[in-house]
């Protein structure tokens, strides 16, 4: 019989428990034992919900108080030496300053996972491998198995895809990995003697491109792994894409009992399979149902897929899943209360994948008949929701059709343009700024909930927030900033702000989905046709801009990251919803134009985010993500001054799509890189204005003034001082006032001191 599988369950909990018990422990409110015990009572609520939804192998070890990839650093004492001896154990002080940093001490790097809008922290190679410093897999084991009755599946980091998603290696590959091989041996025979039957190793690295070199790393390691005494079996699983010819072969032959693949994101797996079969001594997790998106599962379609695979691989040989962990799904659409109907009926979350799984294995088994009432029942909902006219909009699709070159394009170059923004403008070197949001305080966050609540009127919520952009402004005057911002007290969420305005779009009410850390987001639904029915954000620019004389920039999210933060519906082309995102910001752009806003912002954090884990589908989606950019910013005069924004991505390999983008300014994350990313700007010889972040935004640290010039000094070895703009890393939004303030008072200082560092120097 084949078994049903989960590869990791959300761990934020289902009313995000585990974000209140993290941040209350933070502010110093509860103690560690009282953390450690909501951790423990929202795992045993996750195991609980598997096995009464009948899930035959329930993960363990997929829990994590910040992140599952500083867990597996922990677990080998791979602790850089700024934060001390990693000792016989990482303590939990140790582990959140590694993630948040400390006094005197910048985290770790934090970068997007793959290409989703999760975000790990980058395990430093020039540490050494200390062994193992964390009890945690075997803890949770022995929970994990004590509450279920039967052993859990224990889930670790793979160590090639530990190795290969780390920075600063100081050896060749090969030795880094000769050291983390016995720790993980020593972790795979503790877990044996434990009682598990079978461990999950992920190794998603295997999705990407890989040499010959690293393949072959990949082979040494689990011949040595494979020889461990008494392990348990190991699936060595694999998720967000197919792997190619070459590491098909490599990983068939690995002498290990079990392989997942992803079957959802790309048809590659599958075609792979058909031409080459299956080893006929493994296990194949075959992830059928979709773990990223948020739309139902075909039952039909899922089950012919399964029926295809079983023609290659024996039923009881099969482990049907979820193509990745639910880590990135909300968890329970049944606590969805205002949404359309016709939109709730297409939904499945976490809880709602687990029926799903369970359905088309039982479907496997049993045949289509055991399943038939399901199986009429989903392929009703999907004829009845698609037939809505909420789906289709066709002005939207007329002026889509309508696009013509023209429209992509600044009627002038670069140069043409920044000559007459410098006139209009008349900004100092080393112009400040911030990225845009200011500190969502606990009147901020309480206002918007009585508004909505209906306990403010809107005039009373109204006057409210213009009284915070009023004190924003004159704060950031007096503080000596260039380009002001409004601090975008009215939104709650950067993607989030705009759906609630976009036909097309919905908003969840607990559709809660971790980014990083105690950090979570609840992803709009793009549902059909997205179009702008008003303005969203003229009047709060405007209002700002009436307050001072200094220019205040207009604050729009991009139409990439509208997409690519988005659930969107599966049969929908992604670049015609850019596209038609793109031109509802147009509009926006045009008329935050026409009321006098002359420098807008569009940010596009996510654009690097999207980028197919191929090297070889690049072009194509650059080509159109670059597009939408230009179709929403391009409708403006020369002397409008357009920002973008980027953070927490590598840009050296899509430099020339940034310069594509044509934004006369744009900012990055260069903080927590310490410069590392700004030699991609130099090796491409970037043309336009850059503001590299000069501090990390999501650490509670403030930066000293030298700290800030010293990143400063290093941006100047590599662009022009008539190039670097001054700005934090990130939006303000999560930090406490206490801390935004004095950083920005720091960075204003060594603005200063820049300039006049320079004006020495050229005279």
């Amino acid at each position: 019989m084949a078994k049903s599988s989960i590869l990791g369950y959300p761990r934020i909990g289902k009313h995000r428990e585990l974000k209140r018990a993290v941040e209350s422990y933070w502010a110093g409110k509860i103690d560690e034992a009282a953390l450690q015990q909501a951790g423990r009572e929202v795992r045993q609520a996750a195991w609980a919900a598997q096995q009464a939804a009948g899930i035959d192998l329930i993960p363990c070890n997929d829990f994590s108080f910040y992140d599952q990839v500083l867990d597996a650093i922990c677990l080998v004492g791979l602790i850089p030496p700024r934060f001390g001896p990693p000792g016989p154990a990482v303590s939990l002080s140790t582990y959140f300053a590694m993630a948040r940093g400390a006094p005197g001490v910048p985290a770790l790097e934090l970068t997007k996972w793959f290409d989703t809008n999760y975000h790990y922290l980058v395990p430093e190679f020039d540490a050494p491998v200390a062994g193992i410093a964390s009890s945690k897999p075997f803890d949770e084991f022995a929970e994990a198995t004590a509450q279920l009755g039967r052993p859990a599946k224990p889930v670790l980091l793979g160590p090639v895809s530990l190795l290969l998603l780390g920075k600063r290696h100081t050896k060749p590959l090969a030795e880094h990995l000769q050291e983390l091989l016995p720790v993980y041996a020593e972790v795979l025979g503790h877990l044996g003697r434990d009682g598990a039957e079978w461990v999950q190793i992920d190794e998603p690295v295997l999705v990407q491109d890989r040499t010959e070199e690293e393949l072959d790393l990949l082979s040494a390691a689990y011949r040595e792994l494979a020889r461990v005494d008494g392990r348990p079996r190991i699936m060595l699983q694999t998720y967000f894409g197919s792997l190619d010819e070459l590491s098909w072969q490599r990983v068939m032959a690995l002498p290990i009992e079990g392989i997942g693949l992803d079957f959802v994101r790309t048809p590659a797996n599958r075609e792979l399979l058909n031409r080459h079969g299956f080893p006929e001594n493994k296990v194949l997790g075959a992830g059928a149902v979709n773990g990223r998106n948020v739309w139902r599962t075909n039952l039909v379609e899922g089950l012919e897929l399964l029926e295809e695979i079983a023609e290659h691989v024996e039923v009881d040989r099969i482990w049907v899943q979820p193509s990745c962990s639910l880590l990135h799904l909300p968890h329970d659409v049944r606590l969805e209360t205002q949404l359309p109907p016709e939109v709730t009926a297409l939904l499945a979350f976490a809880e709602q994948r687990l029926e799903e799984v369970v359905t088309l294995t039982r479907g496997l088994n049993e045949g289509r008949s055991a399943i038939i009432d399901e199986l009429e029942e989903n392929a009703e909902i999907f004829r009845v929701a698609l037939d809505s006219t909420r789906f289709h909009h066709r002005p939207t699709q007329e002026r889509l059709a309508a696009l013509t070159e023209d429209d992509f394009q600044r009627a002038s170059p670069y140069e043409v343009r920044a000559s007459l923004q410098q006139q209009r403008f008349k900004l100092p070197l080393f112009p400040t700024t911030t990225i845009g949001s200011f500190p969502q305080t606990p009147e901020v966050r309480s206002a918007r909930a009585r508004w909505r609540a209906g306990k403010l009127s809107d005039e009373e919520y109204w006057s409210f927030i213009r009284e915070q952009i009023a004190a924003l402004i004159r704060r950031q005057e007096e503080i000596g900033l260039d380009v002001l911002v409004h601090g975008e007290f009215e939104r709650s969420d950067m993607v989030e702000y705009f759906a609630e305005q976009l036909q097309g779009f919905v908003i969840t009410e607990h559709g809660w989905v971790q980014s990083y850390g105690s950090r979570a987001a609840r992803p709009p639904i793009i549902f059909g046709d997205v179009y702008r029915p008003k303005p969203m954000t003229v009047e709060v620019s405007r209002y700002a801009q009436s307050l001072t004389a200094r220019p205040v920039k207009g604050m729009l999210t991009g139409p990439v990251t509208m997409l690519n933060w988005s659930f969107v519906r599966e049969d929908l082309s992604r670049r015609e919803v850019a596209y038609q995102i793109a031109l509802a910001l147009r509009d926006e752009v045009r008329d935050l134009e026409a009321a006098g806003i002359a420098m807008i912002q569009i940010d596009e954090p996510a654009l690097r985010e999207g980028l197919p884990l191929r090297r070889q589908e690049w072009d194509e989606y650059l080509d159109w993500a670059v597009k939408a950019f230009r179709l929403a910013s391009s409708g403006v005069a020369d002397e409008t001054q357009i920002h973008s924004h980027m953070c927490y991505s590598e840009f050296n390999d899509i430099i020339e799509a940034i310069d594509a983008l044509d934004a006369d300014v744009i900012s990055i994350e260069n903080s927590r890189s310490q410069g590392e990313l700004l030699r991609a700007f130099l090796d491409h010889r970037y043309p336009r204005q850059i503001g590299p972040g000069v501090y990390d935004v999501h650490s509670a640290r403030v930066p000293s003034v030298e700290e800030i010039e010293s990143l400063l000094l290093k941006a100047v070895e590599i662009l022009s001082p008539e190039q670097l703009w001054v700005n934090p890393d990130c939006g303000l939004k999560t930090r406490r006032p206490e801390e935004a303030w004095p950083s920005l008072e720091n960075m204003v200082e060594a603005a200063r001191r820049m300039r006049e560092r320079y004006l020495a120097r050229v005279t």
